[in-house]
This record gives C-alpha cells, structure tokens and sequence, in this order.
C-alpha cells in the first residue's frame, strides 16, 4: 500500500470559539483518542463543574505533557483521513495564542478557521485571516461552530458565512479557496457525519473537506531549511534538536549548520512520531540526533541547513508589508517584534521606501514620512539581534513574517530581498 502524502492543519480562530474542543473531536472521530478516556475527561469536566469541556480537555492534557517535557513532539498531534495523515500544528487553547498562531500558520499547509456562529466574525478572527493569508496559507476551511447554540439556525449560518466572505475578500483569499461547512464540535454534527439538524445543507462533512484539501507542493530540489523549535538533551542519544523541515531533505549522514548560532555537526538519526525515520521531507514535523552539537549551543530561532550552504543571517533586508492595525503612525526608527518561522526579534525600521496600492502593487509614493493602518509599503528593516530570514522569491517558506507590538499584531509581510551580515557571507565561504 502507498504511504499516505503528509500535511500540517493549523486550527485557527478567535478564542473561545471552540478550537480545542474541535481538536479533541477530529482526534476521536479519527480513533486517535479512545472513547475511554473521553469519557474520563468527561468525568472529569463535569466533576469540576464545566460538563461539555471533555473535548477541550484532549489538548489541554497535551499542553501540560508537553510542558512537564514528557515527549518531544507532543505538540503535534497526528490524525488520518483516506488520502493525507495530517499534523495538527500548535496547541489551539494556548493563552498566548497569537503569537503561537504565527508559529503555527507559517509551519502549515492549509487552515481550519473556527468561527462560533452565536458570537460571528470577532478580532481574532480578523486577525487570524490576515496572518493566515500573508504566512502562506494555501486553503482555508471555515468551521461555523456552536451551530447547536443557535439552534441550527440557516439564516445566522448565512449571515456569518456572508461576514466572513467579506473579510477574506479585504485580504484577497479568493473565497472559491474557502469551503464552509456548519458545525457543532461539542455535538459532532457535520464533522465525521451529516448532520440531521442541517437538511439544508448539502456540502462535504469537516473530515471530507480536510481529506480534500490540495497536495502541499514539495520543495525538496531546494537547500535543506529547518527552523528549530526547541532542544532537548536526551540521555543515551544526546542534543536533539525538533522543529519543521520547510525546504529541501534531511537525512542521517549529513553535515549541518545552525545559525545564527554558527553550530555545526553530523546528522546520525532522524525521529518522527516517535519512529526513527530514513530521512525527513517538507512538512515533516521531527526530532533528530546531532553529533558534535551541544544543548546550549543552538536555541530556538536557529535554522538548520547544509553546512557548505548554510541559512542567510541578515544586515538588513528590504520587504513589502501591510500594516493591519497601529495607535498612530509608523516612521523610520519604530521598531516592533518580528516573528518569522520560530525567532522573535525586535526589527527598526530603517526606512520607508515606497508606499504601494496594496491591490495593484503599483507606487503611490516615493519614501513617505509614515505609514498607517491599511497602508501597504516597501520598507527597509535592521533586526537587532542576529536573524536568518530569507527572500521570498528563492524560498517563501522563510520569506515571511507579522511584526507584532504591545500584545497586537501591527503589520505582516514577505521578504524581496536580504543583505546578508559579512560574517556570515565570510562563514559561507569557508564553509
């Protein structure tokens, strides 16, 4: 039998809205999670006064294992359809969400938007779309969740499937991109079966649409990209790094660099769901053993490539932004967080070179004084902390980013083009 093709599935939404208990649904109705203990949670849930919340409960438990260390890809949470084996990326009910969002979307292939039909379109919904789309996200499915709080309601499915089409078209998802389906993931309907509360609808069930979902392409011609997430010392095998394999191939054998670190060692073994696995592709979520490699030298933000063609550390690079959301104005010298792949750097803006029509992409100005929200730009940006970013063009898996200030997303963008540091020009060629 054909091994079953991989993607990742980010879980997106506006908190609240049912992320978790969906999760915790798509796992049982695919047997990744017995019913016994559904049923504990069940037990559980309703002991401490919150009946309903077993399903919630699947993620938080994973949350907390993975936060006492327990496993090194508890995170990521597999589930099958006939066609694909999916990853779930991230942790849905996480407090820090969007933050965690920006991680998650920028590792997956195609989303599930939860949209919770009593309460509609909110601002993380806003929020979440847009990242969804500047990250790179292919497809889009929209969950109308709670459909058992509005009594299954056509007419409020209509009206929030009429407010979510507008705001995917205010950020250009085309909306043939995005298929619909009403929910209820506490009660199960129209997730694994059709629901009887919805004879008016007709569409795929949540599973049949994910199980639809386009074959992520595979850059695997170019250089090997891995973003780390995380780093573990394991006894008996040593420094594992984990995280996503974005471009190109990783295979036990290999000489690799981590930067900015600057690290470099030898592959010896790669881990995938808990299996030792002959080599990792794009999509592949894995841990894998590095020898030559201590603990503390590689952290989280490093990206792992070849050691004779390593990961582009920036000077400076210039990028083409949308600005979401700001209190006032952005000029040359504002400097916000920049999240791209897993690092977090503070960013300046450098300079503001042009402002575009967002829509056309042609010059509406040449260097303003500022921009603002619904302004997009070209801007020239200086990360204060060493930062591997790539341009766009030869790699968009490591060409975008959100810029996010005081707790909100302020702007998002993709990289055209890098200049690199000079050390790390100078380590290039030595290598």
């Amino acid at each position: 039998m054909a091994a079953k093709l991989h993607q990742n599935l980010a879980i997106i939404g506006h908190v609240d809205h049912g992320k978790s208990t969906l999760v915790g649904r798509l796992l049982f109705e695919t047997g990744n999670v017995p019913e016994h203990i559904i049923e504990q949670y069940r037990e559980e849930a309703e002991s401490r006064g919150k009946g309903g919340w077993e399903f919630a409960y699947v993620m938080d438990n994973l949350a907390e294992e993975r936060d006492r260390g327990l496993t090194i890809d508890i995170a990521h949470k597999r589930f099958d359809t006939e066609k694909y084996f999916f990853t779930i990326v991230d942790t849905p009910g996480h407090r820090d969400f969007v933050k965690n969002m920006i991680t998650g979307a920028s590792q997956a292939d195609n989303a599930v938007l939860v949209v919770a039909a009593d309460d509609g379109v909110a601002p993380q919904t806003r929020e979440h779309v847009f990242l969804a789309r500047t990250l790179g996200i292919g497809e889009l499915i929209i969950a109308v969740n709670k459909m058992d709080m509005v009594d299954y309601d056509q007419a409020r499915y209509d009206e929030v499937r009429a407010d979510v089409s507008k705001l995917l078209k205010q950020v250009n998802f085309r909306s043939d991109d995005a298929t619909f389906i009403p929910i209820s993931a506490f009660e199960g309907d129209n997730v694994a079966e059709h629901s009887e509360h919805t004879p008016w609808y007709s569409g795929p069930t949540l599973l049949e649409a994910i199980d639809d979902l386009p074959e992520p392409e595979m850059p695997t011609e170019a250089p090997l990209r891995l973003p780390i997430q995380d780093v573990y010392t394991i006894s008996g095998i040593g420094t594992v790094p984990v995280g996503r394999v974005e471009t190109g191939v990783l295979e036990p054998g290999m000489s690799v660099t981590f930067m900015p670190s600057g690290a470099t060692g030898e592959v010896t073994s790669i881990e995938m769901h808990h299996e030792e696995v002959p080599k990792a592709v794009p999509g592949d979520n894995v841990g894998f053993n590095v020898r030559g490699v201590g603990k503390d030298d590689i952290k989280r933000g490093d990206v792992c490539g070849p050691a004779e063609e390593p990961p582009t550390v920036a000077e400076t690079f210039q990028a083409q932004v949308i600005v979401m959301q700001h209190p006032s104005v952005i000029t040359a010298g504002y400097t916000p967080v920049l999240h791209a792949h897993t690092a977090q750097v503070a960013c300046t803006f450098e300079s503001i070179d042009k402002k575009i029509d967002s829509k056309t992409g042609e010059v509406v100005a040449e260097n303003p004084d500022y921009i603002e929200a619904g302004d997009a730009a070209i801007v020239t940006l200086r990360p204060q902390k060493p930062l591997v970013i790539e341009s766009s063009a030869e790699l968009p898996e490591l060409g975008s980013f959100a810029l996010r200030d005081s707790g909100q997303t302020i702007a998002a963008g993709k990289v055209l083009e890098v200049t690199p540091k000079v050390g790390a020009k100078d380590r290039k060629k030595a290598a």
